[in-house]
Protein backbone atom coordinates (compact mmCIF):
# COMPACT_ATOMS: atom_id res chain seq x y z
CA UNK A 1 0.00 0.00 0.00
CA UNK A 2 1.47 3.51 -1.19
CA UNK A 3 2.29 5.74 1.52
CA UNK A 4 -0.20 8.71 1.88
CA UNK A 5 2.59 11.46 1.30
CA UNK A 6 0.63 13.67 -0.34
CA UNK A 7 -2.24 14.01 2.49
CA UNK A 8 0.43 15.03 4.53
CA UNK A 9 2.09 17.49 2.33
CA UNK A 10 -1.27 18.81 2.04
CA UNK A 11 -2.43 19.18 5.87
CA UNK A 12 0.98 20.51 6.48
CA UNK A 13 0.40 23.25 4.00
CA UNK A 14 -2.97 24.38 4.63
CA UNK A 15 -2.36 24.43 8.66
CA UNK A 16 0.95 26.86 8.25
CA UNK A 17 -0.64 29.09 5.57
CA UNK A 18 -4.14 29.03 7.58
CA UNK A 19 -1.70 29.81 11.05
CA UNK A 20 0.71 32.31 8.92
CA UNK A 21 -2.45 34.28 7.70
CA UNK A 22 -3.79 34.59 11.11
CA UNK A 23 -0.98 35.81 12.86
CA UNK A 24 -0.24 38.42 9.91
CA UNK A 25 -3.64 39.84 10.61
CA UNK A 26 -3.17 40.21 14.02
CA UNK A 27 0.29 41.80 13.24
CA UNK A 28 -1.88 44.58 10.80
CA UNK A 29 -4.52 44.96 13.55
CA UNK A 30 -1.90 46.15 16.18
CA UNK A 31 -0.68 48.55 13.75
CA UNK A 32 -3.93 49.89 12.64
CA UNK A 33 -4.14 48.22 8.97
CA UNK A 34 -8.12 47.44 9.35
CA UNK A 35 -8.13 46.97 5.71
CA UNK A 36 -5.77 44.79 5.42
CA UNK A 37 -6.59 42.93 8.28
CA UNK A 38 -10.16 41.90 6.89
CA UNK A 39 -8.83 40.89 3.79
CA UNK A 40 -6.33 38.94 4.64
CA UNK A 41 -9.08 37.46 6.86
CA UNK A 42 -11.39 36.43 4.12
CA UNK A 43 -8.85 34.80 2.10
CA UNK A 44 -8.06 32.34 4.63
CA UNK A 45 -11.14 31.97 6.24
CA UNK A 46 -13.77 31.55 2.87
CA UNK A 47 -11.38 29.02 1.37
CA UNK A 48 -11.07 27.08 4.13
CA UNK A 49 -14.71 27.01 4.66
CA UNK A 50 -14.93 25.58 1.13
CA UNK A 51 -12.42 22.78 2.15
CA UNK A 52 -14.29 21.77 4.59
CA UNK A 53 -17.38 21.60 2.86
CA UNK A 54 -15.93 19.72 0.10
CA UNK A 55 -14.54 17.15 2.62
CA UNK A 56 -18.14 16.66 3.91
CA UNK A 57 -19.31 16.39 0.05
CA UNK A 58 -16.61 13.81 -0.95
CA UNK A 59 -16.42 11.60 1.92
CA UNK A 60 -20.42 11.47 1.93
CA UNK A 61 -20.87 12.73 6.17
CA UNK A 62 -23.97 14.73 5.52
CA UNK A 63 -25.82 11.19 5.18
CA UNK A 64 -24.30 9.02 7.76
CA UNK A 65 -24.67 9.26 11.48
CA UNK A 66 -21.16 11.22 12.32
CA UNK A 67 -21.89 13.81 14.39
CA UNK A 68 -18.60 13.80 16.10
CA UNK A 69 -16.56 14.49 12.37
CA UNK A 70 -19.12 16.81 11.56
CA UNK A 71 -18.88 19.12 14.76
CA UNK A 72 -14.91 19.31 13.78
CA UNK A 73 -15.82 20.29 10.58
CA UNK A 74 -17.52 23.46 11.92
CA UNK A 75 -14.94 24.04 13.76
CA UNK A 76 -12.62 23.94 11.26
CA UNK A 77 -10.78 20.50 12.05
CA UNK A 78 -11.56 18.54 9.30
CA UNK A 79 -8.26 18.34 7.24
CA UNK A 80 -6.50 17.28 10.63
CA UNK A 81 -9.41 14.63 11.25
CA UNK A 82 -8.95 13.26 7.89
CA UNK A 83 -5.08 12.94 8.04
CA UNK A 84 -5.39 11.09 11.35
CA UNK A 85 -8.03 8.72 9.74
CA UNK A 86 -5.68 8.03 6.85
CA UNK A 87 -2.93 7.41 8.41
CA UNK A 88 -4.94 5.03 11.05
CA UNK A 89 -5.93 3.03 8.12
CA UNK A 90 -2.08 3.18 6.70
CA UNK A 91 -0.87 2.04 9.64
CA UNK A 92 -3.20 -0.94 10.28
CA UNK A 93 -3.56 -2.10 6.95
CA UNK A 94 -1.11 -5.00 7.24
CA UNK A 95 -2.45 -6.65 10.85
CA UNK A 96 -5.63 -6.93 9.62
CA UNK A 97 -6.88 -8.87 6.60
CA UNK A 98 -9.62 -7.32 4.78
CA UNK A 99 -12.66 -9.22 4.36
CA UNK A 100 -14.04 -7.68 1.25
CA UNK A 101 -11.66 -7.89 -1.56
CA UNK A 102 -12.37 -6.44 -5.50
CA UNK A 103 -10.61 -6.53 -8.57
CA UNK A 104 -10.04 -3.78 -10.98
CA UNK A 105 -8.76 -4.12 -14.38
CA UNK A 106 -6.29 -1.95 -15.91
CA UNK A 107 -4.20 -1.10 -19.01
CA UNK A 108 -0.29 -1.04 -19.10
CA UNK A 109 1.10 1.86 -21.32
CA UNK A 110 1.86 0.27 -24.89
CA UNK A 111 4.67 -1.20 -25.39
CA UNK A 112 5.37 -2.07 -29.32
CA UNK A 113 2.18 -0.99 -30.26
CA UNK A 114 0.28 -3.70 -27.94
CA UNK A 115 -1.32 -3.08 -24.39
CA UNK A 116 -1.75 -5.16 -21.60
CA UNK A 117 -4.37 -5.64 -19.03
CA UNK A 118 -3.81 -6.31 -15.87
CA UNK A 119 -5.93 -7.00 -12.67
CA UNK A 120 -5.79 -6.24 -9.09
CA UNK A 121 -6.71 -7.23 -5.86
CA UNK A 122 -8.07 -3.72 -4.29
CA UNK A 123 -8.96 -4.22 -0.24
CA UNK A 124 -11.39 -1.90 1.45
CA UNK A 125 -8.50 -0.08 3.39
CA UNK A 126 -6.74 0.66 0.09
CA UNK A 127 -10.15 1.82 -1.11
CA UNK A 128 -10.66 4.40 1.58
CA UNK A 129 -7.23 5.20 1.84
CA UNK A 130 -7.62 6.40 -2.32
CA UNK A 131 -10.75 8.18 -1.30
CA UNK A 132 -8.92 10.25 1.20
CA UNK A 133 -5.76 11.08 -1.58
CA UNK A 134 -8.43 12.01 -4.01
CA UNK A 135 -10.29 13.97 -1.45
CA UNK A 136 -6.66 15.56 -0.22
CA UNK A 137 -5.99 16.41 -4.28
CA UNK A 138 -9.24 18.54 -4.90
CA UNK A 139 -8.64 20.25 -1.54
CA UNK A 140 -5.28 21.40 -2.15
CA UNK A 141 -6.34 22.73 -5.70
CA UNK A 142 -9.62 24.71 -4.03
CA UNK A 143 -6.96 25.69 -1.36
CA UNK A 144 -4.63 26.59 -3.84
CA UNK A 145 -6.51 29.40 -6.17
CA UNK A 146 -9.45 29.98 -4.05
CA UNK A 147 -7.52 31.22 -1.06
CA UNK A 148 -3.29 31.04 -1.29
CA UNK A 149 -3.38 32.79 -5.06
CA UNK A 150 -5.42 35.77 -3.79
CA UNK A 151 -3.63 35.99 -0.95
CA UNK A 152 -0.33 36.20 -2.40
CA UNK A 153 -1.58 38.78 -4.75
CA UNK A 154 -3.11 40.89 -1.80
CA UNK A 155 0.44 40.94 0.27
CA UNK A 156 2.61 41.81 -2.42
CA UNK A 157 0.22 44.68 -3.36
CA UNK A 158 0.86 45.57 0.28
CA UNK A 159 4.79 45.40 0.12
CA UNK A 160 4.82 47.51 -2.93
CA UNK A 161 2.06 50.31 -1.65
CA UNK A 162 4.42 50.16 1.67
CA UNK A 163 7.58 49.54 0.15
CA UNK A 164 8.70 47.29 2.51
CA UNK A 165 9.05 43.72 3.34
CA UNK A 166 8.78 42.01 6.50
CA UNK A 167 9.68 38.49 7.78
CA UNK A 168 6.49 37.56 8.18
CA UNK A 169 4.81 38.78 5.00
CA UNK A 170 7.63 37.11 2.97
CA UNK A 171 7.53 33.56 4.48
CA UNK A 172 3.46 33.92 4.44
CA UNK A 173 4.04 34.55 0.75
CA UNK A 174 6.65 32.05 0.16
CA UNK A 175 3.84 29.28 1.68
CA UNK A 176 1.00 30.51 -0.39
CA UNK A 177 3.48 30.59 -3.51
CA UNK A 178 4.69 26.73 -2.63
CA UNK A 179 0.91 26.09 -1.61
CA UNK A 180 -0.35 27.40 -5.23
CA UNK A 181 1.99 25.49 -6.95
CA UNK A 182 1.50 22.38 -5.62
CA UNK A 183 -2.15 23.04 -6.10
CA UNK A 184 -1.57 23.55 -9.79
CA UNK A 185 0.96 20.51 -9.91
CA UNK A 186 -2.19 17.89 -8.00
CA UNK A 187 -4.63 19.63 -10.55
CA UNK A 188 -2.24 18.13 -13.37
CA UNK A 189 -2.11 14.85 -12.08
CA UNK A 190 -5.98 14.62 -11.05
CA UNK A 191 -6.36 15.35 -14.85
CA UNK A 192 -4.01 13.02 -16.04
CA UNK A 193 -6.05 10.17 -14.34
CA UNK A 194 -8.67 11.28 -14.97
CA UNK A 195 -8.56 11.86 -18.92
CA UNK A 196 -6.06 8.05 -18.91
CA UNK A 197 -8.34 6.06 -16.14
CA UNK A 198 -8.02 3.05 -18.29
CA UNK A 199 -4.47 3.01 -17.59
CA UNK A 200 -1.86 2.23 -14.87
CA UNK A 201 -0.34 5.60 -14.83
CA UNK A 202 2.98 6.05 -13.18
CA UNK A 203 4.14 9.63 -13.04
CA UNK A 204 8.11 9.77 -12.55
CA UNK A 205 10.06 11.94 -10.44
CA UNK A 206 11.42 14.12 -13.78
CA UNK A 207 8.03 14.96 -14.62
CA UNK A 208 7.11 16.24 -11.41
CA UNK A 209 9.99 18.86 -11.43
CA UNK A 210 9.30 19.77 -15.34
CA UNK A 211 5.70 20.57 -13.51
CA UNK A 212 6.92 22.41 -10.60
CA UNK A 213 9.26 24.30 -12.61
CA UNK A 214 6.78 24.98 -15.35
CA UNK A 215 4.02 26.24 -12.39
CA UNK A 216 6.65 28.45 -10.37
CA UNK A 217 7.34 30.08 -13.19
CA UNK A 218 3.72 30.74 -14.58
CA UNK A 219 2.37 31.55 -11.75
CA UNK A 220 4.88 33.81 -10.33
CA UNK A 221 5.34 36.01 -12.96
CA UNK A 222 1.45 35.86 -13.23
CA UNK A 223 1.01 37.91 -9.81
CA UNK A 224 3.59 40.25 -10.36
CA UNK A 225 2.52 41.15 -13.29
CA UNK A 226 -0.86 42.00 -12.13
CA UNK A 227 0.23 43.41 -8.80
CA UNK A 228 2.62 46.13 -10.85
CA UNK A 229 -0.34 46.66 -13.37
CA UNK A 230 -2.92 47.17 -10.05
CA UNK A 231 -0.10 49.58 -8.39
CA UNK A 232 -0.20 52.22 -11.00
CA UNK A 233 -3.67 51.58 -12.63
CA UNK A 234 -5.97 50.61 -9.54
CA UNK A 235 -9.09 50.91 -10.97
CA UNK A 236 -8.52 49.24 -14.35
CA UNK A 237 -6.77 46.27 -12.94
CA UNK A 238 -10.74 45.21 -11.53
CA UNK A 239 -12.02 45.71 -14.83
CA UNK A 240 -8.93 42.90 -16.56
CA UNK A 241 -9.94 40.43 -13.45
CA UNK A 242 -13.37 40.72 -13.81
CA UNK A 243 -13.16 40.39 -17.72
CA UNK A 244 -10.89 37.22 -16.96
CA UNK A 245 -12.86 35.79 -14.37
CA UNK A 246 -16.12 35.94 -15.97
CA UNK A 247 -14.81 34.77 -18.96
CA UNK A 248 -13.93 31.56 -17.97
CA UNK A 249 -16.74 30.99 -15.62
CA UNK A 250 -19.33 31.35 -18.38
CA UNK A 251 -16.87 29.24 -21.30
CA UNK A 252 -18.46 26.11 -20.12
CA UNK A 253 -22.04 27.09 -19.68
CA UNK A 254 -21.72 28.77 -23.26
CA UNK A 255 -20.60 25.76 -24.34
CA UNK A 256 -23.46 23.48 -22.29
CA UNK A 257 -25.75 25.77 -23.97
CA UNK A 258 -24.86 25.24 -27.27
CA UNK A 259 -24.42 21.44 -27.24
CA UNK A 260 -28.26 21.43 -26.55
CA UNK A 261 -27.20 18.44 -23.82
CA UNK A 262 -30.05 17.64 -21.02
CA UNK A 263 -29.02 19.23 -17.26
CA UNK A 264 -26.92 16.60 -15.89
CA UNK A 265 -28.69 14.76 -13.26
CA UNK A 266 -25.66 11.92 -12.37
CA UNK A 267 -23.75 14.37 -10.01
CA UNK A 268 -25.44 12.85 -6.44
CA UNK A 269 -28.33 10.96 -6.40
CA UNK A 270 -28.95 12.89 -3.06
CA UNK A 271 -29.02 16.55 -5.00
CA UNK A 272 -31.84 18.07 -6.21
CA UNK A 273 -31.67 20.19 -9.18
CA UNK A 274 -30.69 23.34 -7.28
CA UNK A 275 -28.17 21.42 -5.44
CA UNK A 276 -26.57 20.00 -8.77
CA UNK A 277 -26.52 23.60 -10.17
CA UNK A 278 -25.31 25.14 -7.14
CA UNK A 279 -22.34 22.25 -7.08
CA UNK A 280 -21.79 23.05 -11.06
CA UNK A 281 -21.42 26.74 -10.43
CA UNK A 282 -19.08 26.02 -7.76
CA UNK A 283 -17.14 24.00 -10.28
CA UNK A 284 -16.94 26.43 -12.73
CA UNK A 285 -16.16 29.35 -10.12
CA UNK A 286 -13.12 27.04 -9.04
CA UNK A 287 -12.06 26.50 -13.18
CA UNK A 288 -12.42 30.55 -13.33
CA UNK A 289 -9.98 30.96 -10.67
CA UNK A 290 -7.91 28.35 -11.91
CA UNK A 291 -7.85 30.05 -14.89
CA UNK A 292 -7.46 33.22 -13.79
CA UNK A 293 -3.45 32.55 -12.87
CA UNK A 294 -2.60 29.62 -15.22
CA UNK A 295 -3.89 26.62 -17.19
CA UNK A 296 -6.01 24.18 -15.67
CA UNK A 297 -5.21 21.17 -17.61
CA UNK A 298 -8.51 19.90 -17.77
CA UNK A 299 -11.41 21.55 -19.47
CA UNK A 300 -14.61 21.47 -17.62
CA UNK A 301 -17.72 19.94 -20.25
CA UNK A 302 -21.04 19.91 -18.28
CA UNK A 303 -22.33 17.52 -21.40
CA UNK A 304 -19.52 15.00 -20.09
CA UNK A 305 -21.26 12.71 -17.39
CA UNK A 306 -17.92 12.99 -15.92
CA UNK A 307 -18.00 16.90 -16.26
CA UNK A 308 -14.44 16.86 -17.35
CA UNK A 309 -13.46 16.50 -21.35
CA UNK A 310 -11.42 14.01 -21.68
CA UNK A 311 -9.48 14.74 -25.10
CA UNK A 312 -6.44 16.66 -25.75
CA UNK A 313 -6.91 20.11 -27.24
CA UNK A 314 -3.69 21.01 -27.87
CA UNK A 315 -4.93 24.26 -29.82
CA UNK A 316 -7.45 25.27 -26.69
CA UNK A 317 -4.01 25.29 -24.80
CA UNK A 318 -2.11 26.80 -27.35
CA UNK A 319 -4.34 29.82 -27.63
CA UNK A 320 -4.68 29.91 -23.83
CA UNK A 321 -0.15 30.55 -23.83
CA UNK A 322 -0.36 33.07 -26.35
CA UNK A 323 -3.43 35.31 -25.54
CA UNK A 324 -2.23 35.43 -22.00
CA UNK A 325 1.55 36.43 -22.97
CA UNK A 326 -0.15 39.02 -25.21
CA UNK A 327 -1.60 40.57 -22.02
CA UNK A 328 1.15 40.05 -19.59
CA UNK A 329 2.85 42.18 -22.16
CA UNK A 330 0.09 44.79 -22.35
CA UNK A 331 -0.05 45.18 -18.73
CA UNK A 332 3.67 45.37 -18.33
CA UNK A 333 3.91 48.33 -21.25
CA UNK A 334 0.94 50.08 -19.47
CA UNK A 335 3.10 49.98 -16.04
CA UNK A 336 6.07 50.97 -17.80
CA UNK A 337 3.89 53.93 -19.78
CA UNK A 338 2.23 54.86 -15.78
CA UNK A 339 4.83 53.90 -13.32
CA UNK A 340 5.05 56.21 -10.63
CA UNK A 341 8.31 57.96 -9.15
CA UNK A 342 8.57 54.57 -6.36
CA UNK A 343 9.92 52.86 -9.51
CA UNK A 344 12.44 55.42 -10.69
CA UNK A 345 15.27 53.46 -8.59
CA UNK A 346 13.99 50.29 -10.34
CA UNK A 347 15.59 49.31 -13.55
CA UNK A 348 12.02 49.44 -15.29
CA UNK A 349 13.23 47.57 -18.78
CA UNK A 350 15.30 44.83 -17.49
CA UNK A 351 12.07 44.28 -15.28
CA UNK A 352 10.03 44.09 -17.91
CA UNK A 353 12.07 41.92 -19.47
CA UNK A 354 12.72 39.61 -16.83
CA UNK A 355 9.21 39.14 -16.26
CA UNK A 356 8.73 37.86 -19.93
CA UNK A 357 11.29 35.89 -20.28
CA UNK A 358 10.42 34.06 -16.53
CA UNK A 359 6.48 33.39 -18.30
CA UNK A 360 8.78 32.33 -21.66
CA UNK A 361 10.77 29.63 -19.12
CA UNK A 362 7.30 28.29 -17.50
CA UNK A 363 6.22 27.72 -21.64
CA UNK A 364 9.50 26.20 -22.24
CA UNK A 365 9.12 23.63 -19.01
CA UNK A 366 5.42 22.77 -19.97
CA UNK A 367 6.53 21.99 -23.59
CA UNK A 368 9.32 19.62 -21.98
CA UNK A 369 6.66 18.01 -19.79
CA UNK A 370 4.70 17.40 -22.78
CA UNK A 371 7.11 16.00 -24.86
CA UNK A 372 9.10 14.23 -22.80
CA UNK A 373 7.88 13.75 -19.34
CA UNK A 374 4.51 13.16 -19.65
CA UNK A 375 3.60 9.51 -18.46
CA UNK A 376 0.80 8.76 -21.17
CA UNK A 377 2.74 10.48 -24.06
CA UNK A 378 2.68 7.12 -25.94
CA UNK A 379 -1.22 7.69 -26.21
CA UNK A 380 -1.07 10.82 -28.18
CA UNK A 381 -2.86 11.26 -31.15
CA UNK A 382 -0.18 13.71 -32.54
CA UNK A 383 2.44 15.98 -30.17
CA UNK A 384 2.27 19.35 -29.25
CA UNK A 385 4.87 20.77 -31.20
CA UNK A 386 3.30 19.35 -33.71
CA UNK A 387 0.04 21.50 -32.96
CA UNK A 388 2.64 24.28 -32.24
CA UNK A 389 3.71 24.18 -36.05
CA UNK A 390 0.22 24.22 -37.36
CA UNK A 391 -1.23 26.85 -34.95
CA UNK A 392 2.12 29.03 -36.07
CA UNK A 393 1.36 27.80 -39.67
CA UNK A 394 -2.31 29.24 -39.35
CA UNK A 395 -0.99 32.35 -38.07
CA UNK A 396 1.21 33.27 -40.84
CA UNK A 397 -1.25 32.06 -42.82
CA UNK A 398 -3.16 34.73 -41.76
CA UNK A 399 -0.88 37.62 -41.35
CA UNK A 400 0.22 36.75 -45.10
CA UNK A 401 -3.09 37.10 -46.06
CA UNK A 402 -3.95 40.67 -44.67
CA UNK A 403 -0.37 41.39 -45.64
CA UNK A 404 -1.43 40.84 -49.43
CA UNK A 405 -4.88 42.46 -49.08
CA UNK A 406 -3.30 45.94 -47.68
CA UNK A 407 -0.39 45.52 -50.65
CA UNK A 408 -2.85 45.10 -53.16
CA UNK A 409 -4.89 47.76 -51.83
CA UNK A 410 -2.35 50.40 -52.10
CA UNK A 411 -1.34 49.60 -55.18
CA UNK A 412 -5.12 50.31 -56.09
CA UNK A 413 -5.02 53.43 -54.83
CA UNK A 414 -1.45 54.72 -56.35
CA UNK A 415 -2.29 53.50 -60.06
CA UNK A 416 -4.28 55.65 -61.92
CA UNK A 417 -4.86 53.04 -64.33
CA UNK A 418 -6.17 50.68 -62.19
CA UNK A 419 -8.39 53.03 -60.63
CA UNK A 420 -9.80 54.26 -64.16
CA UNK A 421 -10.24 49.82 -64.78
CA UNK A 422 -12.14 49.59 -61.25
CA UNK A 423 -14.46 52.64 -62.46
CA UNK A 424 -15.15 51.09 -65.85
CA UNK A 425 -15.42 47.95 -64.29
CA UNK A 426 -18.10 49.00 -61.56
CA UNK A 427 -20.04 50.80 -64.34
CA UNK A 428 -20.27 48.11 -66.51
CA UNK A 429 -21.60 46.14 -63.25
CA UNK A 430 -24.44 48.97 -62.74
CA UNK A 431 -25.44 48.57 -66.76
CA UNK A 432 -25.48 44.75 -65.99
CA UNK A 433 -27.63 44.66 -62.85
CA UNK A 434 -29.70 47.81 -64.48
CA UNK A 435 -30.16 45.50 -67.70
CA UNK A 436 -31.15 42.75 -65.40
CA UNK A 437 -34.02 45.07 -63.36
CA UNK A 438 -35.55 45.81 -66.47
CA UNK A 439 -35.97 42.51 -68.02
CA UNK A 440 -37.30 41.81 -64.25
CA UNK A 441 -39.74 44.00 -64.38
CA UNK A 442 -40.61 43.24 -68.12
CA UNK A 443 -41.45 39.51 -66.77
CA UNK A 444 -43.47 40.75 -64.54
Amino acid sequence: MKFPGSVLISLVLFMSETAAALCLSAGYRNTGDRMWQTLTLIFALVPCALVQLSLVFIHRDASRDRPLVLLLHLLQLGPLVRCVEAFYIYFRAGRVEDPYVSITKKRQMPKDGYSEEIEKEVGQAEGKLCTHRSAFSRVSVIQAFLGSAPQLTLQLYICVLQQEVTVARSIFMVLSLLSIVYGALRCNILAIKIKYDDYNVRVKPAAYLCIFMWRSFEIATRVTVLVLFGSVLRIWVFLIVLLNFLGFFLYPWILFWLSKSPFPENIEKELSRVGTTIVLCLLTFLYAGINMFCWSAVQVELSDPDLISKSQNWYCMTVYYIVRLMENAFLLLMWYIYRTDFYLYVCAPMLFLQLLIGYCMGVFFMLVFYQYCHPCKKLFSSSITEALLSCFKILYFICQHQKSTLLTGKVMMKSPENIDEARGSSKTIDSQNRSIHQSVSSNA
